[in-house]
C-alpha cells in the first residue's frame, strides 16, 4: 500500500515538472523561430497545468509553503489566460456584425 502511495505521489510530482519543462522548452522554441523573446499562450497552460500537478503533489505531502507558492501561481496562470483568452476575443471580428458600408 505505502509503495503504490509513494509511486502515484512521485507520479504527480514528475508529471507536474515536465508541464513546467515543456513551458520553457517551447518558449525557447518559439523564440529562435520568431528570432526574438516570445512568451506564447501555451506557455501560460503548461504553467497551469505544472502548477496543478504540483500543488496536487504538495497538498499530498503536506508541504505548506510549498502549496501557498503553488496556489498564488496557479491565480497569476488563471489569469493570464485569461487575458489572453479576452484579448483574442477583441481581436476577432463576430460573425454576427454587419460589416457592409
Amino acid at each position: 500500500m505505502e509503495n503504490s502511495y509513494h509511486f502515484i505521489l512521485l507520479s504527480i510530482g514528475f508529471i507536474g515538472q515536465s508541464f513546467f519543462f515543456m513551458r520553457f522548452f517551447w518558449q525557447w522554441i518559439v523564440s529562435e523561430k520568431e528570432h526574438k523573446s516570445v512568451i506564447p499562450a501555451i506557455f501560460w497552460h503548461f504553467s497551469l497545468f505544472g502548477s496543478f500537478f504540483l500543488l496536487a503533489y504538495a497538498i499530498m505531502r503536506k508541504d505548506i509553503v510549498f502549496i501557498f507558492g503553488q496556489s498564488t501561481g496557479l491565480i497569476i496562470y488563471v489569469r493570464n489566460i485569461f487575458l489572453i483568452k479576452r484579448e483574442n476575443e477583441k481581436s476577432t471580428p463576430s460573425l454576427c456584425q454587419n460589416n457592409t458600408a
